[in-house]
């Protein structure tokens, strides 16, 4: 057995019991499993100037019409699930193509690494279950840019997505909070003043904080 059917496998062993993840986690997860387990376990989420843009750019998208592109019929902001993975999410737009749906995921920024396209390919494997097609294809357009850029669902790509959300997954059920990177990730996160990387990032100086806190002396007594 392969590694992605496997993972299928251990996904849907019970379905009733199975802790569905978010597919926005997902791209979360790649890119900092810290922030992933603060948005998803801690439920903790501030906006910065970016977070602001996304969600405004994602709503834009969203509240388009439905009218067919270059004779393409289209589908904007659709829920999308998998019983069998436990997955829920959404998807920006599907594109009806001859060869099979087409989905494309929004993002403000440019492309850095396979964070979205791991979570693009979520999204196909809900489509393929939901609609009975394969999705082989689909894109990630950045606004930045203004360009697509095509992923191919290919073995490797279906595999790591399942492993994800298999981490996701067991994150969850434990409400477990991974310890923080503080690298360049942290910089421009929303969460920096939630998650403190400097801090906690740091054992020596966490040390030295709880020390400095918990043995102060009380003001205007002196040791016994």
């Amino acid at each position: 057995m392969d590694d992605e059917s496997d993972a299928a496998e251990r996904a849907g062993d019970d379905v009733d019991d199975i802790v569905e993840v978010p597919i926005s986690a997902i791209e979360h997860y790649s890119y900092c499993p810290r922030q992933c387990a603060l948005i998803h376990v801690e439920q903790t989420f501030d906006e910065n100037l970016f977070t602001l843009r996304g969600r405004l750019a994602h709503e834009r998208v969203h509240s388009g019409d439905d009218q067919p592109s270059r004779g393409v019929r289209v589908a904007r902001g659709i829920p999308v699930w998998s019983d069998r993975l436990g997955l829920r999410g959404k998807v920006d737009l599907v594109e009806f193509r001859p060869d099979g749906p087409y989905p494309v995921e929004y993002k403000i920024g440019p492309r850095r690494g396979v964070h979205a396209d791991l979570q693009l390919c979520a999204q196909a494997l809900c489509l393929e279950e939901m609609l009975g097609e394969e999705v082989p294809r689909g894109a990630v357009f950045s606004f930045e840019t203004r360009r697509r850029h095509e992923v191919v669902f290919d073995d490797g790509l279906r595999a790591r997505t399942l492993e994800v959300v298999e981490a996701i997954r067991g994150l969850l059920r434990e409400q477990r909070l991974p310890p923080a990177p503080n690298d360049s990730r942290c910089r421009h996160c929303s969460l920096i003043n939630t998650c403190l990387p400097g801090v906690v990032g740091e054992p020596a100086r966490l040390r030295g904080l709880q020390g400095a806190l918990f043995h102060a002396r009380e003001p205007g007594r002196d040791d016994e």
